[in-house]
This record gives structure tokens, C-alpha cells and sequence, in this order.
């Protein structure tokens, strides 16, 4: 019996081993840092790109008093196509790209240096962290990218709330904030951001990590095919938004304060007054559905498309 627990463990080591290479030189890490950043870049990219247009009208929704309904949000994408074309759902995707390309690339880059410290820290590697730390390298890789990346986040809220006549590009919006609002607006809602992304960043990559490990325990298979993956990164995708919507909607009000006639506030005064006007549920949790629909797409597109790239990068290498 002895011999069956250390084979065990041996077995469980070999192949945490076979799932990340060991890193054997500096230039071996600097590749794989490169590779992270690239897949993670490609990654976001796609991913937000899909969704753009359900995640413009789930921003005017959050940062206005409407009530939310599945009809209203898509009659309100029906009416801005007839009345500003079919290009005008993508509003604000290109303030997306430049925020979500940096964004993704250093989450996902942040997220496999933080799994290979804590792996070494642990006595683990890769998949093989225990729970927690799982869940706190995907939590710190979330604060580490948007705290590099947020006042591009608030930008592309802007553009995205706003007519075409009021910011016509990226610069103009950077310009216009800095000279009528002052530089520390581009930081304006960064807390509610932060404690947002601590549980979606966190819950999602772990989510995703622990159902590819189940995954290769109960099915023998080293690797998920894509579709499987695409689910992982979907039940991800649910579990982390849900968890961090309330903040989100905070977030957002606070970003846009400046355009949409709502008063500059605290994140507690933000909270009291959408629960006053709107109500805790309705106003704390509007838009969730489109999230519910929009997200798992994103995150599944997103997951895949980093793992895939990775191997795909490692063969090339190799």
C-alpha cells in the first residue's frame, strides 16, 4: 500500500512536469514570457472583438437609469444600426483593442509567472497548485494587468457612451479629460475596478485550471480538445462575472460620471444611489443576462485561443 501512495505521488508529479517545460535558462524564460504575452494579445483581441457589440449596449444600459430587458437591448442594437450603420456597434472597439490587447497579453503573462512562483514556493508546478493558490495567482494577474491598463478602461467607456461629435478618437478623449477634468479623472473608479477583478480574475482562471485538471484525471486525455475547452472557459466566464457584476456597474457610473450627468462620488455614495433610484437587484445586477450571454463567449474564446496558441508556439520552438 506504501509503494501505491509513493508511485502516486510520483505519477502526479510527472505529470505536472509534462504540463509546463522546466525552465533551463534565462533565455528560455524570456521566450516563454514573449509566448505569454503574445497568445494573451491575440487572445483578448479576438475575444472582445466578437462581443463588442452586446458589450457596448451593456455599458449604456449600466451607466444610465433605463430598465434593463432582453427586448429593450436588442431594440436599442436594432436602432443604432438603422441609425448609425452596421459599424456603429463596434463604437469604441478600437479604444477596446488598445486597452484589452495590452491588458490580456500582461494577464495572461502575469498569470504564468505568478503560477511558476507560487509552484516553487508550494513544492508544485503549473496545474498542480492546490486551490488557493490557484485562486491567488489568478487574482493577482487580474490586479497586475488593470492596474497597468485602466485609464485606457476608462477611455473606451467614454467612447462608448458618447456621440461621435463629443470625443471623435482615442487622443481626443485623453486630451479633452486632461484639460477639463484633470489628469486623476483617468483613475476615476479604479478602487471598485481593483476589488472587482480580485474575484473575476481569481475565479476564472481558476475555474478554468481546475476544470482542465479534473478534465485529465477523469478522462485520461493529456490535453481537452478546443470545444471542451471553449465550455471550461464559458462555466469560467459565469462564475467570475456573477461573482464581480455589482462592482462593475459601479465601476462603470464612476468612469462616466463626467458625460453622463450623474455627480462625481465615492464608491459608497455611488452604491446608495443606485439602490435608492433603481433598487439593489435591478440597479446592482443590471445587465447581468447580457453578461451571461456575452461572457462565456468571450472567456471561451479567449482561454482557447491562449492555450492553443501556446502549444502551437511550443511546437515552433520545438
Amino acid at each position: 500500500m506504501g509503494n501505491g501512495v509513493k508511485e502516486g505521488t510520483v505519477r502526479l508529479r510527472e505529470d505536472a512536469e509534462a504540463i509546463l517545460p522546466t525552465p533551463v535558462s534565462s533565455k528560455s524564460d524570456h521566450r516563454q514570457v514573449l509566448s505569454s504575452l503574445l497568445s494573451g494579445a491575440l487572445a483578448g483581441a479576438l475575444a472582445k472583438t466578437a462581443v463588442a457589440p452586446l458589450d457596448r449596449t451593456k455599458i449604456i444600459f449600466q451607466v444610465s437609469s433605463k430598465r434593463f430587458s432582453a427586448k429593450e437591448a436588442f431594440r436599442l442594437l436594432y436602432f443604432t444600426y438603422l441609425q448609425e450603420g452596421f459599424l456603429s456597434l463596434w463604437r469604441g472597439n478600437s479604444a477596446t483593442m488598445v486597452r484589452v490587447v495590452p491588458y490580456a497579453a500582461i494577464q495572461f503573462s502575469a498569470h504564468e509567472e505568478y503560477k511558476r512562483v507560487l509552484g516553487h514556493y508550494y513544492g508544485f508546478r503549473g496545474e498542480a497548485l492546490p486551490p488557493w493558490p490557484r485562486l491567488l495567482a489568478g487574482a493577482l494577474a487580474g490586479t497586475t494587468a488593470a492596474s497597468l491598463t485602466y485609464p485606457l478602461d476608462l477611455v473606451r467607456a467614454r467612447m462608448a457612451v458618447t456621440p461621435k461629435e463629443m470625443y471623435s478618437n482615442i487622443f481626443h478623449v485623453f486630451i479633452r479629460i486632461s484639460r477639463e477634468e484633470g489628469l486623476k479623472t483617468l483613475y476615476h473608479g479604479f478602487t471598485p475596478t481593483v476589488l472587482g477583478v480580485i474575484p473575476y480574475a481569481g475565479l476564472s482562471f481558476f475555474t478554468y485550471e481546475t476544470l482542465k485538471s479534473l478534465h485529465r484525471e477523469y478522462s485520461g486525455h493529456r490535453q481537452p480538445y478546443p470545444f471542451e475547452r471553449m465550455i471550461f472557459g464559458a462555466c469560467a466566464g459565469i462564475i467570475g462575472q456573477s461573482a464581480s457584476y455589482p462592482l462593475d456597474v459601479v465601476r462603470r457610473r464612476m468612469q462616466t460620471a463626467g458625460v453622463t450627468g450623474y455627480p462625481r462620488a465615492s464608491i459608497a455614495c455611488t452604491l446608495r444611489t443606485i439602490v435608492r433610484e433603481e433598487g439593489a437587484v435591478r440597479g446592482l445586477y443590471k445587465g447581468l443576462s447580457m453578461n451571461w450571454l456575452k461572457g462565456p463567449i468571450a472567456v471561451g474564446i479567449s482561454f482557447t485561443t491562449f492555450d492553443l496558441m501556446q502549444i502551437l508556439l511550443r511546437r515552433l520552438q520545438s
